[in-house]
Formats: C-alpha cells, sequence, structure tokens
C-alpha cells in the first residue's frame, strides 16, 4: 500500500504532550493519527463526543439526575449536597 504525507497545524505545547501521551502507549503520533481514521472509517463517525462546554453540562446534569433518582429509593446510599454535586463536576470537566 502507498503512504502519503498528511500536515496539519496544532499548537505547540498540545503536539509535545500528544507526543509524550503516545510514547508512553508505545506508538507514535503517526500510529495514533492512523489508528484515528481507520476508527473514523469504520465507525462512519467521529469515535467521541464533540460537543460545546453546555451540552456535556446538561448531558452531565441529565445523567446525574438519572442517578439521583435511584440513590433517593436507595436508604444506604449518603446523601450528596448541591455543593458536593458542583464541586464534583468542576473537578471532572476542569470548570
Amino acid at each position: 500500500m502507498a503512504t502519503t504525507t498528511f500536515s496539519i497545524r496544532m499548537d505547540e505545547d498540545v503536539k509535545r504532550e500528544f507526543d509524550r501521551f503516545c510514547d508512553k502507549m508505545g506508538m507514535n503520533t503517526s500510529t495514533a493519527f492512523n489508528m484515528f481514521a481507520r476508527a473514523v472509517l469504520r465507525e462512519k463517525r467521529i469515535p467521541f463526543d464533540i460537543a460545546d462546554e453546555g451540552y456535556l453540562h446538561h448531558k452531565w446534569i441529565l445523567e446525574q439526575l438519572a442517578k439521583s433518582e435511584k440513590q433517593a429509593a436507595d436508604p444506604d446510599v449518603p446523601y450528596r449536597s448541591h455543593d458536593d454535586v458542583m464541586q464534583r463536576f468542576r473537578e471532572k470537566y476542569g470548570v
């Protein structure tokens, strides 16, 4: 199979961090992007969610509400305040 060069622009710090990550995973950046491209072609979609922060926040809140409904009926689950939930959100999403 013939190969070709693919060039992209990327923030220098992001590239450096991505290169380090790939190295830890035992691959180089080229291999990682080839894996990404093959996943896109195989799945016929971008293989991860692409959404603005508002959507992620909304999705997370709906997930938490569903969990809360289940937990409310379970007497063995400890009570969590709104502040506790928001702290977990900030930690998870870096907000």
